[in-house]
């Protein structure tokens, strides 16, 4: 049952019947057989019939539902049975959005520190493809903005964000939102939750609708940028005291009411897979 629900989940992921039969690492018709199969055991269709995928029917959205929780259990299961024998091993993967980037060291060193024999893959995604990895198991946990992890997740706060204004020959005084918004702008893309909470902040300074002349999804390339001028960017405080900035640029603290909070935020399991109890061991 486990590997036909296993099926389910790789063809709600992949939506496609051949790259989820390669993502198992099985041939497509043995996908499509122990498809069937389940559909035979659960006696519903779970997906809608034609040459090519066509989505889940509502009860295979139902299915879909259950089907990660009960694997998600299961593989916890093998991986605490795994830990009695050899400890704790393994890889943990780990999402977090681009502006927690600097903090990642610190933040998982004590973890790795305290167990050598276990790894870690980290992933750069917005905010938003953070939870849609938790919800399809692809990924173990992350660091994300606490608000936009549901409240079915477990949240562990770790810090707040605040920002900075960053250009060229700024001084090292602070600046204002409403000096940052008259700035030629290179902002992150919209699909980033930073990118949200910047014009939430321009727009309480009372500033007049901010059209950056530059996006990006990438914090280095919004600051080589900066650095061929003359633009500015409004970047996480962190990254302006953690990155060796480029020769003549300066980053200026911005006013905050205590920035937005970044969480590190996983499915809410008891017990917890061990590698996943591990890291919270360390950061609570």
């Amino acid at each position: 049952m486990i590997d036909r629900l296993e099926i389910l989940i790789a063809l709600a992921r992949e939506r496609h019947f051949g790259r989820a039969a390669a993502a198992l690492g099985i041939s497509q018709p043995s996908l499509s057989s122990g498809l069937r199969t389940l559909e035979d055991q659960l006696g519903v269709q779970l997906v809608r019939r034609g040459s090519r995928f066509q989505g889940l029917t509502p009860e295979g959205e139902r299915a879909l539902d259950w089907a990660r929780r009960i694997v998600g259990e299961a593989r916890a299961f093998r991986a605490d049975m795994r830990a009695l024998r050899e400890g704790i091993t393994g890889e943990l993967r780990l999402g977090i959005i681009p502006t927690a980037a600097v903090r990642v060291a610190a933040l998982t060193g004590p973890f790795l520190a305290a167990n050598p024999r276990a790894r870690l893959a980290v992933v750069t995604l917005s905010s938003d493809a953070i939870i849609a990895g938790i919800d399809s198991l692809e990924l173990d946990a992350a660091i994300t903005y606490q608000i936009t992890a549901p409240a079915r997740l477990l949240r562990l706060p770790l810090y707040t964000e605040d920002y900075c204004l960053v250009e060229q020959g700024g001084g090292t005084s602070p600046a204002t939102w409403a000096e940052a918004a008259t700035k030629p702008l290179a902002l992150l893309s919209r699909d980033m939750r930073n990118r949200r909470v910047v014009e939430q902040m321009l727009a309480a300074s009372g500033a007049e609708p901010v059209v950056p002349r530059i996006e990006s999804n990438s914090t280095l390339a919004i600051l080589g940028c900066v650095a061929a001028g003359p633009w500015a960017a409004i970047l996480p405080q962190a990254l302006g005291e953690a990155l060796p900035l480029p020769a003549g640029v300066t980053a200026r603290r911005l006013p905050g009411d205590g920035g937005e909070a970044i969480a590190l935020v996983t499915r809410d399991l008891s017990p917890q897979p061990p590698l996943v109890a591990a890291l919270l061991a360390k950061l609570r």
